[in-house]
């Protein structure tokens, strides 16, 4: 990689939004401002009096003129309104005509107008990018060209600093006075600030003294910033050593203590602690602070840093310092924030700082399991094109390893994120190629393992490409009065035309999978733009490829990817312009594509050592590789879970690092990878188990020094210890004293002081002393104790009591606390009879008592406090005298409940013996366990037993009895108050005394009582599992008070892993009734299980074993899996089902019905398993017993079904269930009888469970409403219809489930249609029985021999009695000799012909008719000649009626309605 720092242009650029390169309006906007640029000269001509000359005098008479013109214009205007009200009228109509017009012109204009804004804004935005474009060309930070020198003057004489500076944007210069700011507004007199032409001046006016100092100026544009200082020395006139101020190091001259500077001290208040966030959340980091002095002109200077990197307002962070904070704000959290934060008040007096650690993890993967974002993505060697991406790989402890990453790029001023790699970079370095010149851009990075993408890490810093070369080809001459003079390498290049070849090719980055070539351009390289094309070839290949030949390159430097792994390239570059192409640079060295960079090798041996309660300091050796290292990352595991967890999400570069956030009392291992640009080393070693506690110090100071008594001669102090121990405990305390207004201590003993009392002696009477305390344990001796107030040496004679002392808290609960003390060592004139406890809030003024009685004992717990509030308390003894002094007021004390507070649990342990047991995190090695009961300390060993392990600790009870009952509580020293109480109350004792005495007499657990089952064979087994049993247990079976034996008819076993003891019979007879016991020893456990089989229950055991051996032996030969059973098809078809079994190719089915075969259509295939039986259509004629039988040489099984009775009717039941769903909706059906009601469905059976209701009144079936149906109908059949049959009819019909409910609204126009029909229908039907007909008696074909008589002779009917006509051949005839007609008794009709003759052959027809109608039957005659051979005739054949209509009146229907429309529900 590259280590050209970044230009300072692309450092400080500002990037616009492209949208301006559009040709066509960059044509426009040159148009208008070369327009714009004509306009402008001419104006300046004409108003520079180039155009024409006009002295001062003309013009004012030309402006006296032309007021008096306006004046009279005017004048005339006023004269004219006198007569306006005339005029108007006359106007009106022409002015209404001008109105269109003039709208017209408005409009026209105002388009024009924005026409010209538009053109306007156009304009403005082109200069505005011209002059950032010229800005751009032209901007450098600011140079110091002449320095600032130092001046030594004497009193009262005046003194100008001057320096000369240039850069563009002009610099902004700032003067400092011993780094305060000078400003002219507040000492006008003193300072005089002047600034012309890049040369910058401080004049300082009749300079005394204090003006000597160190002055400096800054120069700052957004390009950067430089500073130059210089001393000043103001001498006195004055024999004797001249004074120098402190801060001016220059001059060798003393120094005068009259000088005094202002000093500011910065105390931290609140400070930010370790801090544990998520990417994207927002944080803020304070600190408050009280500043002395704290004056408003003169403040410290805040500077944050993160990781010694100092932090400036950012689009990410912003800075705040004021009224007592600084704060570090974080819109929005990256892994890149994580680090150490520094906090630092820099003043004359010295740097005040503060430091604490921010950790950032990974947020939520938008893909489970995907890995954490990448961090720190940062652009190098940016060029025209090209531009060198690197960033840090993210942590994966808890994912799988990172397999690639994808690079992003975004243009500035734009949203659209365009991915740069198509397939996953394996390293944290890509070369991005494919840049538009001029343009800025922004990264991001991805990072992609096997279970998905990562979120995008923050976005790098905006990159613009362009080539820093580009600069060095201009330079600028300053010359006189701020002119200067800019050359172009490309103007004394002009006469160049092809470019010369690149020099210098050479691999400046080696890859596995790429090569970056840089070369540097051809001097010299000619006016127009230079590309480069690159070419390559294989060694030993002979052959040129050009790598670039589609898109010319215009940055010396190009990544070359698509190279074989392992062979060696060599390459070489042209140069080209509009005029040609150069010959080829020098050839490169060969190179061959591989990693430069290996994976780092592990880091060496890790050790954790204790630091605070929550975290410790993890070291480590540095790998045996550790070139080109980004840093290692730290995980940390919980000893024995084996689930690991990220310290840090940002590589360290350090070899230690202080992992925070870890749980007080646990044990943790810790290990360290390594980590470079190509990936992780693998993981170290782990470190020895550590369990988390502070670091052993020197103990923190005594506080609460009391005097406890006085006799005059001798004090008696007491006092609390430290509130902490530093991890070690105190080995006891060193005392000093002083009288009052002495400045030495001296020490009141040499030898330590063990206890928290001691009495001093010698002392004088009357005088007053302090004192001050210091602990001391292993490590040393701690600070000492702020000294006491002074105590007067005067002997103590009231007869009140002394103070009580040594109040401590414990059990600080969400509303209460326990408040212990010690007796006051001075007790008055007559012993202590109780105490009074006070309290009240911290801030305020009234005490309160707690208890209104004294009492005894010397604890209390105070309830009914507030949470979150914070009290102070003090204790005063009561004797009969009254109430004595009150002790020293307690520490303020919150009244919270610490997080994860714990409470003392009961219990009994494996021997039987009952304890309570308490468990502190907190604890370190200097704490100690103290129990208590009711809060006075345990000392009887002959009841109790104190047992202490590291972090836990159990009270024991030796021999509990009645007495034991009361409050038992501990607390633990070196804590921050960790402590609790237990009630052991009566019913508490009882219990644990049960549980232990079942301890002490213990009992085999049983899971399962002794119990029984039956198996297949109709064996039986007894058996019963205990909850486990040791291999040495022992176990007896007892039947009936006779221990049985392991045998082949008592089979015993024992399963111990499991606790199965079990007993198998196999003959299981009448002799085995009686009582069944298990009797089970475990060392001193025992137990033991009956059970009676005696009676019913023995014989039900017995029964089902005989079973199951029957149905044993049933299996051995072919027999049935499944019995016989039944089920209704959705064809509503009854099938009779079976499963067969153990059936070979031999074995016979049949199936039966009351005895006899029945024989199917199909014979079942036994290898399929299943046989079936279908009954298509059920009725009472298939009722009877069936019978499925199997058989063959190995034995015979028979399944029986009886399909009657209840099993019948279940199947009607089911039938009607399918039936029900398939029904219809009711139809209408008209007759001759009357309207008949039905619904169709799969299925009907007179027998199915069916109803039919009228008004929601059940219908029975009579002559009037019958009731009846067919195999796929049922119907309802009203005769002769009336109004009462009108209304709501229902068809129900009754499943298994449910019943299926049909209706019908036969009312309205319904019953109206149909009652027409029905009526019609009924008409027709009398018609058709009373109409004209032939009964019978006429054939349809007569053959007679001519000369003889024919008879045709016929029955006819008729109500009334009908009219017949005989016709031949569709013509009527009338009688006479030879044909004649009759009708006896109007029934018997008949036609005689005599002497037939063959004209007589053709069709006869006999007419028969009434009002009701009739028909007309056909008789062909055919009459044959003596000696001809008779026609052949089919016998026996009747000649067929064709029907007569019946007439309009006779068929008309008493009732008129409409047609029919049924009616659905």
């Amino acid at each position: 990689m590259s280590s050209v720092a970044v230009p300072f242009y692309q450092r400080r650029h500002k990037h616009f939004d492209q949208s301006y390169r559009n040709i066509q309006t960059r044509y426009v906007l040159e148009e208008y401002a070369a327009r714009k640029a004509a306009s402008r000269q001419a104006a300046y001509y004409e108003s520079s009096g180039l155009g024409r000359t006009t002295c001062r005098l003309c013009a004012r008479r030309a402006r006296t003129l032309a007021h008096e013109a306006i004046q009279e214009s005017r004048k005339r205007t006023h004269e004219q309104k006198s007569h306006a009200s005339d005029e108007k009228r006359i106007r009106f109509a022409s002015e209404l005509s001008a109105l269109e017009k003039e709208i017209h012109t408005a409009r026209h204009h105002a388009r024009e107008h924005l026409d010209r804004l538009y053109i306007q804004r156009m304009v403005e935005e082109k200069m505005a990018l011209e002059r950032h474009a010229v800005e751009e060309s032209i901007s450098r930070a600011p140079e110091i060209l002449v320095r600032l020198r130092s001046h030594t003057v004497w009193e009262k004489m005046s003194v100008s600093l001057c320096f000369t500076v240039q850069g563009f944007p002009t610099p902004v210069v700032q003067w400092y006075k011993n780094e305060e700011l000078i400003t002219p507004a507040s000492d006008p007199v003193k300072y005089r600030i002047e600034s012309k032409y890049g040369v910058h001046v401080l004049h300082i006016n009749r300079a005394d003294f204090d003006d000597s100092a160190t002055y400096s100026a800054v120069a700052t544009n957004v390009h950067g910033q430089a500073s130059t200082n210089c001393a000043v020395v103001v001498r006195r006139f004055r024999d004797g050593e001249e004074p120098h101020p402190a801060g001016i190091m220059p001059f060798n001259l003393p120094l005068s203590y009259d000088v005094c500077f202002t000093h500011i001290d910065v105390e931290f208040l609140e400070k930010f602690g370790v801090t544990f966030a998520t990417e994207g959340e927002t944080l803020t980091l304070k600190c408050s602070m009280v500043v002395t002095p704290d004056l408003k002109r003169l403040r410290p200077r805040v500077e944050w840093y993160r990781d010694d990197v100092l932090i400036k307002d950012s689009k990410w962070t912003k800075l705040y310092f004021g009224e007592g904070q600084a704060a570090l704000s974080f819109t929005h959290l990256n892994k890149d924030d994580e680090g150490l934060y520094t906090l630092r008040m820099i003043t004359k007096g010295g740097v005040s700082e503060y430091s604490a650690y921010l950790f950032v993890k990974d947020a939520e993967a938008l893909i489970a399991g995907a890995p954490g974002a990448p961090m720190d993505v940062k652009c190098h060697d940016a060029n025209r094109d090209y531009v060198i991406v690197t960033w840090k790989p993210p942590n994966t402890t808890k994912e799988s390893p990172v397999i690639g990453y994808f690079v992003d790029k975004c243009e500035v001023g734009s949203e659209n994120w365009v991915q740069c790699n198509d397939a996953p970079v394996k390293i944290c370095k890509y070369p991005v190629t494919g840049l538009y010149e001029g343009r800025s851009y922004i990264f991001r990075v991805r990072a992609v393992n096997s279970a998905g993408i990562s979120r995008p890490s923050r976005v790098s810093e905006p990159i613009k490409a362009l080539d820093p070369a580009d600069l060095e080809r201009k330079q600028t001459i300053h010359v006189d009065e701020g002119r200067k003079i800019v050359i172009s390498k490309d103007d004394l290049e002009g006469h160049i035309q092809i470019p010369g070849p690149p020099t210098n090719v050479h691999a400046s980055e080696i890859s596995r999978t790429y090569v970056v070539l840089s070369w540097e351009p051809p001097v010299p390289r000619g006016r127009e733009p230079v590309t480069y094309f690159i070419e390559k070839s294989m060694v030993g290949s002979g052959s040129w490829q050009r790598v670039n030949a589609q898109v010319a390159v215009k940055s010396p430097r190009y990544a070359v990817f698509d190279l074989a792994e392992g062979k060696p390239y060599v390459f070489r570059v042209l140069s080209a312009n509009k005029h040609g192409i150069s010959d080829p640079s020098e050839i490169t060295e060969p190179i061959q594509p591989q990693d430069t960079v290996v994976v780092p090798s592990a880091p060496g041996q890790v050790v954790a050592t204790r630091n605070t309660k929550t975290s410790v300091v993890v070291q480590w050796d540095k790998p045996k590789q550790e070139e080109d290292l980004y840093g290692y990352y730290i995980d940390y595991s919980l000893v024995g879970s084996n689930h690991w967890e990220p310290s840090n999400h940002k590589p360290i570069k350090y070899n230690r690092f202080v992992v925070h956030g870890l749980e007080t009392g646990e044990q943790y291992v810790f290990r360290v990878k390594a980590v470079n640009a190509v990936g992780f080393s693998e993981n170290s070693q782990e470190s020895e188990a550590i369990t988390i506690q502070a670091a052993l110090t020197c103990p923190s100071y005594p506080h609460g020094i009391t005097l406890l008594n006085c006799d005059g001669h001798s004090m008696t102090l007491g006092w609390k210890a430290p509130r902490y121990s530093g991890g070690s405990p105190v080995l006891g305390y060193y005392m000093d004293k002083r009288e009052a207004n002495h400045h030495n201590w001296h020490e009141v003993t040499s030898s330590l002081i063990t206890g928290t009392t001691y009495t001093v002696e010698d002392l004088t009477e009357d005088a007053f002393y302090e004192f001050k305390v210091a602990a001391a344990n292993l490590v040393g001796v701690g600070q000492p104790s702020d000294p006491s107030e002074h105590f007067k040496c005067t002997a103590w004679t009231m007869p009140e009591p002394g103070p009580a002392y040594g109040l401590t808290f414990c059990e600080v609960r969400n509303t209460s606390l326990v408040l212990l003390w010690k007796a006051p060592v001075y007790e008055g004139k007559s012993p202590i009879t109780g105490y009074l406890v006070d309290y009240k809030e911290v801030d305020t003024e009234d005490w309160i008592t707690a208890n209104e009685k004294p009492t005894s004992k010397r604890y209390f717990k105070v309830t009914e406090l507030h949470e979150g509030h914070t009290y102070v308390f003090k204790v005063r003894a009561v004797n009969d005298a009254g109430v004595g002094k009150s002790s020293e007021i307690s520490e303020p004390v919150l009244v919270e409940a610490r997080p994860g507070t714990k409470e003392i649990s009961s219990g009994v342990d494996d021997e039987g013996n009952i304890y309570l047991a308490f468990e502190c995190k907190e604890a370190t090695d200097a704490s100690t366990f103290a129990w208590g009961k009711s809060y006075e300390e345990i000392e009887d060993s002959d009841k109790f037993k104190i047992e202490t392990e590291e972090n836990h600790s159990k009270l024991y009870f030796k021999n509990p009895d009645k007495s034991d009952v009361g409050t038992y509580c501990i607390s633990v020293s070196d804590t921050d108050g960790v402590s609790s109480s237990f009630v052991m109350d009566d019913e508490e004792l009882e219990r644990l005394m049960t549980i232990s005495h079942e301890v002490k007499n213990p009992t085999i657990p049983l899971k399962s009582e002794l119990a029984y089952e039956i198996l297949d064979k109709g064996e039986v087994r007894f058996w019963i599992q205990a909850e486990s049993l040791s291999p040495d247990s022992t176990f007896r079976f007892v039947i009936n008070d006779k221990e049985v034996e392991n045998s082949d008819r008592h089979k015993i076993s024992c399963d111990r892993p499991n606790g199965i003891i079990e007993m198998l019979m196999e003959q299981f007879t009448i002799d085995n009734e009686g009582t069944y016991t298990v009797q089970i020893q475990d060392g001193k456990a025992k137990n033991q299980s009956s059970l009676v089989l005696i009676g019913n229950a023995f014989k039900e055991v017995l029964d089902v074993a005989e079973l199951h051996r029957r149905e044993f032996l049933r299996k051995q030969g072919p027999h049935f899996s499944e019995f016989l059973h039944w089920e209704v098809t959705e064809e509503c078809e009854v099938l009779f089902s079976c499963k067969v079994a153990n059936t070979k190719k031999e074995s016979v089915f049949q199936w039966y019905k009351d005895g006899s075969g029945v024989d199917t259509d199909e014979v079942p295939d036994l290898q399929k398993g299943e046989c079936h039986l279908c009954i298509p259509r059920l009725s009472r004629k298939d009722e009877g017993v069936y019978k499925a039988s199997l058989s063959d040489d190995r034995g015979h099984d028979v399944t029986t079904l009886e399909l009657t009775g209840k099993v019948y009717d279940d199947v009607i039941l089911a039938l009607s269930e399918l039936s029900g769903k398939s029904a219809s909706p009711l139809k209408i059906l008209c007759t001759e009888e009357g309207i008949r009601l039905q619904c169709f469905l799969k299925y009907y059976n007179e027998e199915m469970k069916v109803s039919w209701s009228h008004r929601e009144s059940k219908i029975s079936s009579t002559e009037k409403l019958k009731i009846g149906g067919g195999e796929d109908v049922a119907w309802l059949q009203i005769n002769e219809p009336t109004e009462k049959d009108k209304g709501n009819y229902t068809f129900e019909i009754f499943g298994s489930k449910e019943s299926y409910k049909r209706t019908l609204d036969l009312s309205g126009q319904a019953f109206d249609e149909a009652y027409e029909e029905f009526q019609r229908l009924k008409a027709a039907a009398f018609a058709e029985k009373n109409r004209g007909k032939v009964i019978g008696g006429l054939p349809d074909v007569v053959t007679i021999m001519d000369g003889k008589t024919l008879n045709l002779t016929c029955t006819v009917f008729g109500n009334p009695d009908p009219e017949v006509v005989w016709f031949k051949n569709d013509s009527m005839f009338e009688s006479n000799e030879r044909y004649s007609f009759s009708l006896e008794h109007g029934k018997h009709a008949s036609l005689t012909i005599k002497g037939v003759t063959s004209e007589d052959s053709g069709k006869y027809s006999i007419h028969v008719k009434n009002k009701y109608g009739g028909e007309t039957v056909d008789v062909t005659i055919s009459v044959y000649r003596h000696g001809e051979k008779m026609p052949e005739i089919q016998p026996g054949q009747l000649a067929k009626p064709k029907p007569i209509p019946p007439s309009e009146e006779a068929l008309k229907p008493e009732d008129n309605a409409s047609g029919i429309v049924p009616q659905e529900t």
